[in-house]
């Protein structure tokens, strides 16, 4: 009986040992989708706030814009102009025009008796008042906000600040409450009483009523209030599903589960993955730094620069990116979109500057064969670009079996693509081999910039690099002093900080245009 008992209390122990962790994980996916429903409620909130500056935004542009262009007649000319700027601005219902607080006439027509539209609700820095609960005559559907300054004012439809959809499937109420009069400005749903208003007064940002949760996010440069809330009723009852399927399945489900889930996790979320991930969704970005000559100080073109965004917002460096491409054989797909991308957005620029250029990085894998030069071939007959406007770099590495790589180089050129060799000096093989290939420009490595003066190879690179009557280009240049060293030394072209940092397609057009109208 007594080894009945042990047994029993061992199975006991048993039991509750395997349990708990499963009754834990339940407690803790609750408390996980109780804080996911908060958060989501306090993002709705938040994105209708940041909707709402979005159309407080458009609406001053109306203003700023009529105000410059109307005559202040109300004649027919006067109320186009008004219809044509309400038109152009998505948000803005109509441009009113008022005079001593007296509405006169619309963009529509003209009043006999201009309606008092009273003191505004709200006045901010800038001369732009508010009217949150004015009520016109003009036969709009519902009441409308309006922004003025000076002798305009756009209506705005007060649904368009919280026309915000959620992310997931629940429905999410929402209103927008003007702080100083506390009332009820715009509403997707019926409040449920006064519930808000003692938290939004006490400074409260999140509380529950009546089986209902709410956050209040506050704009007081807005002299609004978004309240979002949402019945707790679907969280309560998807636990209560999750605790009646997980409680039967016991132990073996669950670790079953739990191993699936791992390896399901592990693989989506595995470097190539999310690699393969990234260039099936385009989300690769380019930048173009550029390359100025260092004798007249005007741009010849740039290079085009890889970036890869992350949710977080932060770019992952190619350093980290490139090289996994390179072994997972995803490199030349990765090609192919810069080379895409290059040509879209800078292909008819291209086009109207025959005298700048742009350089592409390409890795070995893309040295051995000639398949970037049928990719690249029909762009180069779409936009009509010359094969000397886009120049091939190559690092060291690409060079590593020349008997292979140099045929396919030597058909770039032919094809009339100028090669560089990149990052030249780090490789062990550098100053060997650059007697037996044929290129057209040397890039200096930025190591060797940034201590010129400690860098004794240097001046033998710029000086083997003028016996095979190869141009130069110096990365990493950031000071003058260095450039006035390059320059000296016969170096032709710099790129770096101290001309400029990598920058998006327009940024690039515009910078070349301004520095090279200087010189």
């Amino acid at each position: 009986m007594a080894n009945r008992k042990v047994v029993g209390l061992v199975n006991g122990v048993l039991i509750v040992a395997v349990l708990i962790p499963i009754l834990l994980s339940i407690y803790l996916a609750h408390r996980k989708a109780e804080q996911a429903f908060h958060d989501e409620l306090s993002q709705f909130a938040s994105r209708a706030i940041i909707r709402s500056d979005r159309v407080i935004e458009h609406a001053t542009r109306a203003i700023d814009e009529i105000n410059q262009l109307s005559d202040g007649s109300c004649s027919y000319a006067h109320r186009q102009a008004m219809r044509r700027v309400g038109l152009n601005h998505r948000y803005v219902q109509e441009i009113l025009f008022q005079r001593d607080g007296h509405i006169l006439c619309s963009s529509l027509e003209e009043f006999s008796r201009g309606v008092n539209i009273g003191r505004p609700d709200r006045t901010g820095k800038e001369g732009y008042s508010a009217w949150y609960s004015f009520t016109t005559e003009l036969g709009f559907k519902r009441s409308m906000i309006y922004i003025g300054k000076a002798s305009h004012i756009a209506a705005i439809d007060p649904l368009s600040f919280i026309d915000v959809i959620p992310v997931s499937g629940h429905p999410i109420n929402i209103a927008m409450i003007g702080l100083n009069s506390g009332l009820t400005i715009a509403t997707n749903s019926p409040q449920n009483g006064d519930a808000w208003k003692d938290p939004l007064a006490n400074g409260v940002n999140e509380f529950q009523y009546q089986d209902s949760a709410y956050v209040i996010r506050r704009e007081n440069n807005l002299g609004l209030a978004m309240i979002a809330w949402a019945p707790l009723a679907p969280l309560n009852k998807v636990w209560y599903q999750q605790l009646l399927i997980w409680l039967p399945i016991g132990i073996g489900a669950s670790l079953a589960a739990g191993f699936y889930i791992t390896r399901l996790l592990r693989r989506l979320q595995s470097p190539r993955s999310r690699l393969a991930d990234a260039i099936k969704n385009d989300d690769f970005t380019v930048m173009y730094q550029p390359i100025v000559d260092l004798q007249s100080g005007k741009s010849v073109g740039a290079e085009i620069l890889l970036r890869w965004a992350q949710p977080d917002g932060t770019y992952l460096s190619p350093d980290i990116f490139v090289p996994l491409a390179e072994e997972t054989g995803l490199i030349t797909p990765i090609t192919e979109q810069v080379i895409g991308k290059l040509f879209t957005e800078l292909g008819d620029w291209l086009h109207k500057h025959p005298d700048q250029h742009i350089s592409i990085n390409l890795a070995p894998r893309d040295v051995r064969n000639l398949h970037i030069l049928n990719v690249i071939r029909p762009w180069l007959v779409r936009y009509f670009i010359k094969p000397e406007q886009i120049a091939f770099e190559i690092t060291e590495r690409g060079f590593a079996d020349p008997k292979i790589t140099a045929p396919v180089i030597e058909r770039f050129r032919k094809a009339g693509h100028p090669v560089y060799i990149d990052d030249f000096g780090t490789g062990y093989s550098s100053l060997s081999y650059l007697h037996n290939l044929h290129v057209d420009v040397l890039k200096i490595d930025k190591s060797f910039v940034e201590a010129l003066e400690y860098k004794k190879v240097t001046p033998y690179i710029i000086k083997m690099a003028k016996t095979l009557n190869i141009a130069m280009v110096a990365e990493g240049v950031e000071t003058a002093g260095q450039a006035a060293w390059l320059r000296k030394h016969g170096v032709q072209y710099g790129q770096g900080w101290l001309y400029s940092k990598a920058l998006p397609k327009q940024e690039l057009i515009e910078w070349i245009a301004r520095n090279n109208a200087q010189r």
